[in-house]
């Protein structure tokens, strides 16, 4: 036995696998730092809804995609160009006239159950805020054509709400008889002037809370 042989200790690791360990090291720790630094995706941010317009004269915040759909969710039996058309008309009549269209549509909502109607008013009287319906003997106005109907319901509700005259020729009838103009600027003051509900200012402003919660 060669006495050299036994005392020879044995023999570590290369220098080229040392280095190699340790640059597999260095590299294994900057991915862990790079995945820990990296920013995390966030659930997307949820959107409040705007607030309840009080007052009825001003800009709407609904556009006629959100109206429309809002028409169909709650009435399912009307066609979506039926829904759209309508959407566009009180947009469209209610700019003219400075008057707030979210404040008009969510009152014909109010008034026509979505355009169910089921009343004294009937859809093919083409009006939407029950002008001039007081009972069985007088059922209300009827008027030629939906935009026609639209004009005189916004017309109307401009007469509560400003005292400023009309941009467009009258074609409401029932105009002249809200004295003085600009009574009931406020959405609450249609509670006993336009209706005699006292609730029907918050019945308009609980429809427009659910028309800004659909968006």
């Amino acid at each position: 036995m060669n006495p050299s042989a036994s005392c020879r200790l044995p023999r570590g690791p290369s220098p080229a696998v040392l280095l190699a360990s340790a640059a597999a090291g260095l590299i294994s720790a900057l991915a862990l730092a790079s995945c820990a630094s990296a920013p995390r995706s966030l659930p997307p941010e949820r959107v409040s809804p705007p607030p309840v317009p009080e007052r009825i004269m001003g800009t709407g915040f609904a556009g006629a995609d959100l109206m429309a759909a809002f028409l169909l969710a709650n009435n399912p039996s009307l066609e979506p160009s039926r829904a759209r058309d309508m959407a566009d008309l009180y947009r469209e009549e209610a700019s003219l006239e400075g008057v707030n269209a979210d404040v008009a549509f969510a009152q014909m909502c109010v008034e026509t159950g979505f355009l169910k109607f089921g009343g004294l008013v009937t859809e093919d009287m083409n009006n939407f805020c029950g002008l001039g319906s007081i009972g069985p003997g007088q059922r209300g106005l009827s008027f030629p054509d939906p935009r026609t109907g639209v004009r005189a319901h916004v017309q109307h509700l401009k007469a509560y709400g400003s005292a400023e005259p009309l941009a467009q020729p009258s074609v409401d009838p029932r105009y002249r008889y809200v004295q003085p103009k600009g009574k009931a600027p406020l959405v609450a003051g249609l509670s006993g002037t336009w209706a005699a509900d006292p609730e029907y200012g918050k019945k308009i402003a609980g429809m427009l809370a659910r028309l800004y919660a659909a968006s």
